[in-house]
């Protein structure tokens, strides 16, 4: 069992915000970008068919995301829960504002239920964009709990489930684009450099329409279970 956390000065929670919000606002920009040279008549989906260039220079920036705030949460951490605390915090933080500035700039998404193309690293994830803040608003509870210390630590199996549910969260947004592309390619070939445009071109015609919540809220339900298990250990 870890050792409960000394309550942060107020100042971390602050600083850690900024950074995400920021980071919200940054990205969303580049969506604007990205839109009005790919769909300046508004986004939607078929997604337009990038160069093999510009798409791995998609997928760099999505990586070098994910590596800033890896490194936010070192930063801010004084031990491993609560560097993973201030990480999955800030990613949550991340996430929703990125949707408000979105909002704010392109008067986009129309409703929670609009479809969105959330990551792309390994695979194209999509998804209506109620899931993602679903799981952030999760990932903020869990993480203020760890970083308060209502949360001593997280045991073996509460760490089970909580990664069990996000491989169950993940498999939902990406078993429809998994299974239209599989119906095409090998996984083997889908990866090959010199299909590059062939992949791209047959991925330009997935139109998603069928998310799977039941899939969905059965991780989300495991994180709950975790965070619940975690809380009423403590007292």
């Amino acid at each position: 069992m870890i050792k409960p956390l000394k309550l942060p000065n107020q100042s971390t929670w602050l600083r850690i915000s900024i950074f995400a919000i920021a980071m919200g606002l940054l990205e969303a920009i580049v969506v604007v970008y990205l839109r009005e040279l790919y769909y300046p008549e508004g986004f939607s989906f078929p997604l337009k068919a990038m160069k093999p260039g510009i798409f791995s220079t998609e997928l760099l920036r999505e990586l070098a995301t994910i590596v800033m705030l890896i490194t936010a949460g070192m930063l801010a951490g004084r031990n491993k829960l609560s560097r993973f605390a201030w990480f999955i915090y800030a990613f949550a933080a991340w996430d929703i504002f990125y949707y408000v500035f979105l909002k704010l700039l392109l008067d986009w998404p129309e409703s929670l239920f609009t479809w969105d193309i959330l990551f792309l690293i390994p695979i194209t994830w999509v998804g209506p964009v109620i899931a993602p803040v679903i799981n952030s608003i999760t990932m903020v509870v869990l993480a203020y709990l760890i970083i308060e210390g209502k949360i001593a630590g997280l045991k073996r199996f509460e760490w089970f489930l909580l990664i069990t549910g996000s491989l169950v969260v993940i498999i939902s947004y990406t078993r429809e684009y998994a299974s239209y592309m599989l119906s095409r390619f090998s996984m083997h070939e889908m990866f090959l450099a010199s299909n590059a445009s062939i992949v791209m071109k047959h991925a330009s015609t997935f139109v998603p329409g069928n998310f799977n919540w039941i899939l969905f809220f059965s991780g989300v339900s495991l994180h709950w279970l975790a965070i619940l298990s975690s809380a009423l250990s403590k007292k």
